[in-house]
């Protein structure tokens, strides 16, 4: 168990911790224990790419934690009504067409070592900056949040639909190679 992949798991831990934050409306520690998860994301990358701790392990892990993270902090913002309700569907359903398709592709013996698109990258991104704004603007008072975030919306819209699309072309090459062997 190597460092990189003992921050992805204090990540994954304290998912349950910030959305409990979140559904007592502490959002301002939700914010920081939101803001300490990204800031690990990037320590756990840095440090397995830099000190060579890179491992199988850590190539599952670390993108487990990060989309446990955001899937449960979009359901909590959109069960609240802090983000529209089909944003979250549209996020939620993507990582969904993401494990369906690794699971069918292990189903048929095909190895897949997770390796993300520079879009998927994109979209993380887009998504997290998105999920911290969001419930920075439910901690403090922001003015002209309202645009900002809006735009955010449509970005993290427009992210998750390409970087979907990329992973089921990339999916549907993969299942048409097996059909044809």
């Amino acid at each position: 168990m190597t460092l990189p992949n003992i921050i992805s798991l204090a990540r994954l831990l304290s998912v349950p911790f910030n959305v409990w934050l979140m559904l007592i409306d502490q959002w301002r520690l939700a914010l920081v224990v939101f803001c300490l998860a990204g800031l690990s994301d990037a320590l756990d990358g840095f440090l397995a790419k830099r000190f060579s701790m890179q491992s199988r392990l850590g190539r599952y892990l670390d993108p487990i934690a990060d989309k446990v993270l955001l899937v449960s902090i979009f359901i909590v913002l959109g069960v609240q009504q802090n983000l529209p309700l089909w944003l979250v569907i549209m996020v939620v359903s993507r990582d969904f067409l993401i494990v369906g398709g690794l699971f069918l592709l292990y189903l048929f013996e095909q190895p897949y070592e997770p390796k993300p698109f520079l879009l998927s990258k994109i979209n993380t991104t887009v998504q997290i900056i998105l999920a911290a704004s969001t419930i920075a603007t439910l901690a403090f008072v922001v003015e002209g949040a309202a645009v900002y975030i809006q735009t955010l919306i449509a970005f993290a819209a427009f992210t998750t639909v390409a970087s979907g699309a990329q992973y089921l072309m990339d999916w549907w090459r993969r299942m048409n190679k097996v059909e044809s062997n």
